[in-house]
């Protein structure tokens, strides 16, 4: 058993909810970061303590101050679907930011980024404006927090979205990856498993890489392992 603290901005989302599950059946402390208060007892329910706080208007020093003592940080928040192009700027890429400044001002070194497919490539012509802005954002996010020596960050960038039933079996690489999709069950058992696990929140073939994730045939432990 381990008795880490792990900070999830977005914890209210359904990836966060199946990783709070997975962090407090092994022992750690999840903390939710979330924005709605209406959300406090479903995160309480699962294990995990509420922190309210809205990273679209929050100071760095506030949200420093939720993660001060933490010893790792995931950020999994998003806009959501029906949220316009703006909120893509503001929350997929400027919560990030902030989240990992402020992990930064905190001395929380290890810190772990939900990205997507489609981040850091060549925007598609014809594609929805929408999800033009979202891919923008999460490019940026994802190139802010590359320069940013004072953590120990990992990207992960998650194939098309499912609420299927974990499979725990998965295919993690660095790109290139062929498009595929990927259960939010299984995305949180690789970013559990890309914590590392006891006082050793590195999983230090994870630390400065950028790792795409689809369903697949191998175990995830065993493919969080198995990176060179």
């Amino acid at each position: 058993m381990t008795d880490r603290r792990i900070v999830i901005a977005g914890g209210h989302g359904k990836i966060a909810r199946h990783l709070i599950k997975l962090l407090t059946a092994s022992g750690d402390r999840a903390v939710a970061l979330i924005r709605n208060p209406e959300h406090e007892g479903p995160v309480r329910a699962l294990g995990a303590y509420p922190a309210i706080v809205d990273l679209e208007n929050a100071t760095v020093d506030e949200v420093a101050e939720l993660l001060h003592g933490a010893d790792a940080v995931v950020f999994a928040a998003g806009a959501g679907p029906g949220s316009g192009a703006a909120r893509k700027d503001t929350v997929d890429r400027g919560a990030a930011v902030l989240t990992a400044e402020a992990a930064e001002r905190a001395g929380v070194r290890r810190y772990l980024q939900v990205s997507s497919f489609g981040a850091g490539e060549a925007i598609p012509g014809g594609i929805d404006e929408v999800f033009a802005a979202y891919l923008e954002a999460k490019t940026a996010a994802e190139e802010d927090l590359r320069q940013r020596d004072g953590l120990d960050w990992t990207i992960l960038r998650p194939g098309g979205l499912t609420d299927e039933d974990p499979t725990d079996e998965v295919t993690l690489t660095e790109p290139p990856l062929e498009r595929g999709t990927v259960s939010r069950a299984d995305v949180a058992a690789v970013i559990a498993a890309l914590l590392g696990s006891g006082e050793d929140s590195r999983a230090p073939a994870a630390v400065g890489r950028t790792l795409m994730l689809t369903e697949g045939t191998t175990p995830v432990h065993d493919a969080v392992a198995a990176l060179p």
